[in-house]
């Protein structure tokens, strides 16, 4: 490719509403023009990459079985209505009229349609399994569109849906499509983990996120310092930290008038926030039900929501609720006292305090001295809050740590859910109908790009892993007049490379050394060849890596051997 015939528009500029390096650095480099909030254009330049990263994911996927299909964008809403999402899906789903006024939704995700698909064209267990995937755009009605490309509203995903008659079938297919992913981000260089996730409005059984390692991520996700362990914090066991210590003190009522938060109770009487205990107050699915935290420790609302006495979400007790049946404001709630029908459900690292602080449930006043069974009797131990880095990781190997990460990739087993709602039935061996199991696996074939350049760049720009850059190597010519021998070799050059496979650039535009070196270090290019006038005469030309601090100088001869060996190429030839 030939930059003078190519559309590269860079700017020096940061623009005033990109708040982080991704959404700044593909403005810059002219990588993506915004049209609306959340809605992106991706110019030539920026499209080089998405296909990259296209292309890496649909070989893994045809390596690993999956059959390529395309599937509307567009879907009317009787399907969701089928499977009750038309209204559960909440805001996020665009919906649409036609001129008949019949009523479509712009496909966030494809569950219905391939499961409408599946129940029409797949007829028997001999079928099966079945794997079909899509590289497609998709619209989400985000509330906040926001850090460009990733968090849009419109954007590229990959979805696969596999069909089995049985749950082991889909086991084998979900371990398949778990390495096939693994593969696709060790393909583009990035630094990944799969960890452990919640299957959220998915739904499903089991379920695991690929995350791209880097600070500015927005999930947290726990891993071991010893082994492969990894969660989303959200799913991450917690377990029991501390001892249990005898019981030596009597229960005390203390006077403390205004202070009501863990920390401000923790400074009045002197005492850590490890030894005062938390206790909230949520709504239940049949009443008030209490949860007691350690008051150093944060209650994991995804957790709790999963208590069969809180029936799938977490919702704190309004303070006319509390006040109501306790007589007091929150901030004094404790489990010493507290009526019979309220269940007091205790986290694990909790339940080992002794002589512990918490609230009276009277105004104004807090016990110190207490102590489980002869003050107050949990009615479960459970695992409800949040880890923290330095808890003991779960699987017995080391110490957690708390990472962030950019989720890029979620596979999920649905089991039956979507097949069973929309009648998605195969005859088995006897003849029998049965519903098929399904899984779902997505990939943010768009997210991949931000995500990789939150992981590498630097000040100068970005810094592409070789399979996802616009261009493997570029060649900087540098001279004064038309009739320069730096003509000559920079397009023979460039034609051996490009005869060799090589996807080069040839940077023609005519400009000052300087600024053409600071262009190309913004878009990414990992290799270039500086060839000039003196270095020729020098039988020299200079290479650079794009992260490197020093250039280096190559004998002439050994140019194109050298080149296409720093790019993995076969030079046995040359």
């Amino acid at each position: 490719m030939r930059l003078s015939q190519f559309h590269l528009h860079t700017s020096k500029e940061t623009p005033a509403d990109a708040e982080i390096a991704s959404h700044q650095l593909m403005l810059r480099a002219g990588m993506i023009r915004k049209l609306a909030a959340g809605i992106y254009t991706w110019t030539p330049l920026g499209l080089r990459v998405l296909r990259r990263v296209e292309t890496v994911v649909r070989e893994e996927m045809e390596r690993a079985g999956a059959l390529e299909m395309l599937m509307p964008a567009v879907q009317p809403a009787e399907l969701w209505q089928e499977t009750a999402r038309w209204e559960q899906f909440g805001g996020q789903l665009l919906k649409i009229r036609d001129r008949m006024q019949r009523d479509f939704c712009f496909g966030p995700t494809h569950e219905e349609v391939v499961t409408d698909f599946a129940r029409f064209e797949i007829r028997s267990y001999k079928q099966l399994p079945l794997n079909f995937f899509q590289i497609q755009t998709k619209f989400r009605d985000e509330i906040r569109p926001r850090f460009g490309v990733m968090r849009a509203r419109e954007f590229l995903m990959k979805d696969a849906y596999s069909f089995h008659l049985s749950h082991e079938c889909l086991g084998k297919t979900y371990q398949v499509m778990y390495d096939a992913y693994a593969r696709i981000f060790t393909r583009l260089g990035l630094r990944f983990r799969a960890v452990d996730a919640d299957t959220g409005a998915i739904g499903g059984s089991a379920s695991h996120e690929f995350h791209v390692l880097a600070d500015s991520g927005e999930d947290a996700i726990a891993v071991s310092n010893q082994s492969e362990y990894a969660a989303n914090v959200e799913m991450a066991e917690a377990l029991a930290v501390g001892s249990a210590g005898a019981a030596n003190a009597a229960l005390t009522l203390v006077d403390t008038p205004t202070q009501r938060s863990i920390e401000e109770i923790s400074q009045f009487l002197d005492k850590p926030e490890s030894e005062c205990l938390k206790t909230l107050l949520v709504q239940g699915s049949e009443g008030l039900v209490a949860l007691c935290l350690r008051g150093d420790h944060e209650l994991n609302e995804i957790k709790a929501g999963k208590l069969a006495e809180l029936g799938g979400a977490t919702a704190l007790a309004s303070e006319e609720a509390i006040r109501q049946q306790l007589g007091c404001n929150p901030g004094f709630i404790g489990p010493v006292g507290l009526p019979a029908d309220i269940p007091v459900l205790v986290d694990r690292s909790a339940a080992l305090l002794s002589d512990f602080v918490c609230g009276a449930n009277r105004e104004g006043a807090h016990y110190v001295g207490a102590n489980w069974q002869r003050d107050a009797s949990p009615t479960r131990v459970v695992d409800i809050r949040k880890v923290v880095a330095g808890d003991p990781s779960p699987d017995g190997q080391g110490e957690l740590e708390l990472v962030r990460g950019i989720e890029v990739g979620h596979v999920f087993q649905l089991g039956q859910k979507y097949a069973e709602a929309m009648g998605a039935n195969v005859l088995d061996e006897q003849g029998k109908a049965r519903t098929m199991y399904m899984g779902c696996y997505g990939i943010g074939v768009s997210r991949i790009v931000a995500a990789a350049i939150e992981q590498n760049h630097d000040e100068r720009g970005i810094c592409w892993p070789g399979p996802m850059a616009p261009f493997q190597l570029v060649l900087c010519p540098i001279y004064k007049k038309a009739d320069s021998p730096v003509v000559d070799y920079v397009n023979t050059l460039y034609r051996e490379l490009r005869n060799r496979g090589v996807e080069v650039a040839l940077d023609d535009r005519g400009l000052r050394p300087g600024v053409m070196f600071a262009d190309l270090e913004l878009i990414g290019v990992p290799h270039r060849l500086v060839i000039a006038e003196r270095g020729l005469e020098n039988d020299q030309i200079e290479y650079r890596q794009r992260q490197a601090t020093e250039n280096e100088l190559w004998p002439q001869a050994e140019v194109l051997t050298r080149i296409l060996e720093r790019l993995g190429k076969n030079s046995d030839s040359v």
